[in-house]
């Protein structure tokens, strides 16, 4: 069983909400039957291809390179932080139930992660209810800052909660990014400043004390979790040293025991040292299918290993992300795997 943690989707007619209400509204123009352009202001945020909409497509792809299921998030530019609740509301509906269709048109091949405002604590736990209780979703996606607030803001505290309270998985994905205006060239957005923004905001959640108070949440990092997992020592020692900072009980590297990882590092390396520092059960394989960064085919690092163990290997694969999902069954072939609530595995019928 493999399972893509990491892939992204957009609805193909996104309705310009950019003529509707104002404002940089990502907005997709079609540039062909089979691509698009993702717009922000009248300038190319990102060039798409139909394999980002179209669910058919997606399954080729996925047959191709061995996937048996992706698990389908919003594009981050389409969060919209920054707008009216009520508009930013209709947007995060739009999309949440366009992947609920997706996924209710393809059970086996597809789990759903949902988008709520969060400029709007009451607004997002709203729509976090829906996703998961009407609609079915598995999951949030959330970005690394609102605003330019961390995490650690105390309007993001109810939602926090809730989320605890109703076992929500959360994807947390770096967006607008820190050094905005020093990293357009080389493209370093995407190299260098994504993830330092995804060390932030993990930073930010453990130091504050957010993760002390809600000990149950479960919160995977994109893309490896950045810089996070290299600079949690330096962390440690921070708090080691200025204890007039302290806002929690034990310093950072104790409140780590419910973070996950994709595995979208590129290299054996780095895959090693989060299993080393975190488990092979924290590591989920993720692609960023459909996008130019991507891993090519999913997974490749990891079957490149030749120091893991068939178990870990499998784990990291596909039942690290079922299990961290909370997906209960899913059938493939014909094939039923059940995942009981402690993660553990058991073939229909034995």
């Amino acid at each position: 069983m493999r399972v893509d943690f990491h892939t992204h989707v957009i609805p193909k007619n996104l309705p310009d909400f950019a003529e509707k209400y104002g404002g940089k509204w990502p907005t997709l123009e079609q540039t062909c039957a089979c691509g698009a352009n993702i717009m922000v202001e009248g300038n190319l945020f990102r060039e798409v291809t139909d394999q980002v909409w179209d669910p058919d497509k997606r399954i080729q792809d996925m047959d191709r390179e061995g996937v048996d299921i992706q698990v389908l998030s919003p594009v981050p530019v389409t969060f919209s932080y920054w707008a009216d609740t009520k508009a930013a509301v209709e947007m995060s509906k739009i999309q949440n139930d366009f992947i609920a269709k997706t996924v209710t048109d393809n059970p086996a091949r597809f789990v759903g992660l949902g988008t709520v405002p969060m400029q709007n604590a009451k607004s997002a736990i709203q729509e976090m209810d829906r996703c998961m209780h009407e609609l079915n979703l598995n999951g949030i996606e959330i970005g690394t800052n609102v605003n330019g607030e961390n995490l650690d803001a105390p309007q993001f505290l109810d939602f926090f909660e809730k989320a605890e309270e109703w076992n929500v998985p959360l994807f947390i994905h770096p967006w607008e990014t820190m050094a905005k205006d020093r990293t357009p060239r080389h493209n370093f957005m995407y190299t260098v400043g994504m993830p330092s923004e995804t060390a932030l905001a993990a930073a930010s959640l453990i130091w504050s004390g957010v993760i002390e108070k809600f000990p149950n949440l479960k919160i995977c990092f994109a893309h490896g979790g950045g810089s996070f997992p290299y600079i949690l020592p330096r962390l440690d020692q921070g708090w080691k040293v200025w204890p007039h900072l302290r806002l929690t009980t034990h310093p950072p590297s104790h409140y780590v025991q419910n973070f996950y990882f994709d595995s979208l590092s590129y290299d054996s390396l780095n895959i090693k040292y989060l299993i080393d520092r975190f488990g092979h059960e924290r590591v989920m394989m993720g692609s960023d299918y459909p996008f130019l960064l991507r891993e090519i085919p999913p997974g490749k690092v990891i079957d490149e290993m030749d120091d893991l163990s068939k178990e870990q290997s499998e784990k990291i694969l596909g039942e690290n992300a079922l299990r961290f999902l909370n997906v209960k069954e899913k059938r493939l072939n014909h094939e039923t795997e059940s995942f009981d609530s402690r993660g553990e595995t058991a073939r229909s019928g034995v």
